[in-house]
C-alpha cells in the first residue's frame, strides 16, 4: 500500500468547488468560542461540500491565523456569513425553507442512526458552544433535534467531531 501524492488527489479548485453542486445543508455555530474549532469544521464542510458555515455570536469569524491553522484554506472555498444572534440566522434559514436541526442531547432527540434525511428538503445544523451546548432560547426554536449515540462515560462529543460524524452520516445518506 502506497500514500496518493497530492497531485494524484483530483482535488478541485476553488473555483471549481464554489460551482459545484453541494450537499443542501448549513452549518450554523452558535457561540463557539474554540478558532481551532471553527477552523476545523470550515474544513469538514469542505471535505463535504456542503452549502455554507453561519457563524453566530462570539464565533470568531474569518480572516484568522487561529482559524487558518485549521481550515487550511477552507474558509476560501466555503462561503460563510455571521450573524449577532443565532435566532436571526434561524428566522432567515426558515425564510429560505431550510428544516432546522439542532445537534444536541435533548429529550424527543432523533438519534442520528436512525435519522433519514430526504434529498428534496434543505437542512440547517446547528451546533453550540463546547461548555454549554446548543444555547436554550435556540432550542426554543428548531424544528428537531439529532443525538449522536454515545456509549462511554463522557457527556459529550467535541463540536469537531461531532460535526464530522453528522455531515459523514447526512453525506452518506443522501449522495452515496
Amino acid at each position: 500500500m502506497q500514500k496518493l501524492k497530492l497531485d494524484e488527489l483530483n482535488r478541485v479548485s476553488v473555483a471549481e468547488f464554489k460551482a459545484q453542486e453541494k450537499l443542501p445543508v448549513v452549518v450554523v455555530l452558535d457561540n463557539v468560542r474554540s478558532m481551532h474549532n471553527v477552523g476545523s469544521i470550515f474544513r469538514t464542510g469542505d471535505g463535504f461540500s456542503i452549502e455554507k458555515v453561519i457563524l453566530c455570536g462570539i464565533t470568531a469569524r474569518p480572516p484568522h491565523r487561529e482559524i487558518e491553522k485549521t481550515a487550511l484554506g477552507a474558509t476560501q472555498s466555503v462561503d460563510w456569513v455571521h450573524f449577532e444572534d443565532t435566532n436571526m440566522a434561524i428566522s432567515s434559514l426558515r425564510n429560505l425553507g431550510y428544516e432546522i436541526i439542532a445537534i444536541e442531547q435533548a429529550a424527543n432527540s432523533t438519534m442520528l442512526n436512525t435519522f433519514t434525511p430526504t434529498t428534496d428538503k434543505k437542512y440547517a445544523l446547528i451546533f453550540g458552544n463546547e461548555v454549554n451546548g446548543v444555547s436554550d432560547e435556540v432550542m426554543k426554536n428548531v424544528d428537531s433535534c439529532i443525538e449522536i449515540p454515545q456509549f462511554g462515560t463522557k457527556h459529550s462529543f467535541n463540536i469537531v467531531i461531532s460535526a464530522g460524524i453528522v455531515l459523514w452520516d447526512f453525506f452518506a445518506k443522501m449522495k452515496l
